[in-house]
């Protein structure tokens, strides 16, 4: 058996191939949208990519199965339960399909969704006890999957924390404790809230220190997975819909057009969003008034798919050579309206001094001098709730960073106004926000939460 975890840290995503060397035949289970990689090892290994296998309808991004099924010709499959708008093969509880050698059990484990699975895999279709299991986002290392993002779409919380309490205790702490664990996310992934770094586990220890799992009852257990979830951010109802769509296919290769600044300012004109891909250092140094910050190097498509809707146009301005990277790392959410990029933007900047703004950046020191003198100055936490829970800066209110642009109307846009998250990206990206929305005053702390509470405890 030749077994791969990729994993993609930007959306904190794991996916995987499974082949059977000997019969040349091979899955992928919850592929990126971007598929190259699972074709190039395919061929490397020489081996036949014939299904592709959803663990459920995902939330956090697009998948990539229309695009690896017309790249190989594989079968789409997906829980019998699942009533996707394409072709695909449904799969009943306990149905087993065999590579050759190596044999995948299909355990339908609802909860996180209605229609999630769980996928069991077996070196030799003999073994008392199987090489791994692939719970999707059924169960994570250190957490289970939340039960709360269909709520709004026909299902109520508790009805899937019951279900999902149910899948883990019938259908996945059944098998042996040798068995290995292989999630579909990990930390910094906005569908738990406890999530390890680790990108597996044993069930055996899952048992033993996940606290989902040591949970004594039912009752507790819906309890503890219902409380304290962060927010989800804006994009994951679109892209739970949008999974279970028809669609166009990305073609990776394809660059966005480059624009002139003139191009780019009619389409500003015309409804458009400029996302500056830089980061909050080059950023702060200069940038396009009109420009919301999203650094690459960061969960640049997770933070654009918080406060960007998926129904605007988006230009992109990024270091040179960058531009693809960054159309594909939005289409990994099903952002597909990039029109185009701001060519030579450093030049474009140079000939338009007028249309360029420095971005306020304070030390921990910078920021209580401001806080001394300035009577009315409004703080705004853009961490998430369980983050602010665990303290903040005295006067700050909590907006989440992906709830900003719906909650507007709750800050004064006339007040100077200082911006904090835990340690500087995020509060680039919302004192942009702020600034694109009127706000004239606005400045971010460096360093964030985690500076300001080291410079505190320390004096």
């Amino acid at each position: 058996m030749k077994f791969i975890q990729y994993y993609l840290d930007c959306l904190s995503h794991a996916s995987y191939l499974i082949a059977d060397e000997d019969s040349g035949r091979a899955v992928v289970v919850d592929p990126q949208r971007d598929v190259s990689e699972y074709l190039a090892d395919a061929q490397q290994l020489g081996v036949r990519i014939e299904l592709v296998i959803e663990t459920h309808f995902h939330a956090d991004f697009l998948s990539g199965h229309l695009e690896l099924a017309k790249a190989t010709g594989a079968t789409i499959v997906y829980s019998s339960v699942a009533q996707p708008e394409f072709d695909f093969m449904g799969v009943a509880d306990g149905q087993r399909h065999s590579l050759g050698d190596v044999t995948l059990e299909f355990r339908h484990t609802p909860g996180h969704t209605p229609e999630s699975m769980s996928i069991v895999v077996y070196e030799h279709a003999d073994d008392a006890v199987p090489y791994g299991v692939l719970t999707g986002d059924t169960l994570f290392i250190g957490d289970v999957g939340r039960p709360d993002l269909l709520a709004s779409i026909g299902f109520s919380r508790d009805e899937l924390a019951d279900m999902l309490y149910d899948s883990l205790h019938d259908k996945l702490m059944t098998l042996p404790d040798a068995t290995r664990v292989y999630p579909a996310h990990g930390a910094g992934s906005a569908c738990g809230k406890n999530l390890s770094t680790e990108l597996w586990s044993t069930l055996g220890d899952q048992k033993q220190w996940n606290y989902a799992l040591r949970a004594p009852d039912k009752a507790t257990f819906v309890a503890l997975v219902t409380e304290g979830q962060p927010p989800a951010p804006g994009y994951f109802v679109y892209d739970a819909i949008l999974n279970r769509k028809d669609r166009p296919l990305l073609d990776e290769t394809a660059s966005p057009k480059p624009m002139t600044y003139q191009e780019m300012l009619d389409a500003l004109a015309a409804g458009a969003v400029l996302v500056d891909g830089r980061n909050p250092e080059q950023f702060a140094l200069g940038h396009l008034r009109q420009a919301v910050n999203i650094g690459l190097e960061g969960r640049y498509a997770e933070f654009a798919g918080s406060v960007i809707k998926p129904d605007v146009d988006i230009v992109l301005m990024t270091e040179p050579g960058q531009e693809l990277e960054g159309k594909n790392r939005l289409a990994r959410i099903g952002f597909d309206r990039v029109i185009g990029y701001l060519d030579q933007p450093e030049q474009a900047m140079l000939a338009h001094p007028d249309q360029v703004q420095i971005a306020s950046r304070l030390s921990v020191r910078e920021f209580g001098e401001r806080a001394a003198a300035v009577r009315d100055l409004q703080i705004v936490d853009v961490r998430n709730p369980g983050e602010a829970a665990a303290g903040t800066i005295p006067g700050a209110v909590n907006i989440p960073v992906g709830q900003l642009p719906g909650r507007i109307d709750e800050l004064d846009p006339a007040a100077p106004t200082v911006v904090y998250c835990a340690g500087g990206y995020r509060s680039s990206v919302g004192a942009s926000v702020l600034r694109t929305h009127g706000f004239n005053d606005v400045s971010d702390i460096l360093g964030g939460y985690n500076a300001w509470n080291e410079v505190t405890q320390s004096a």
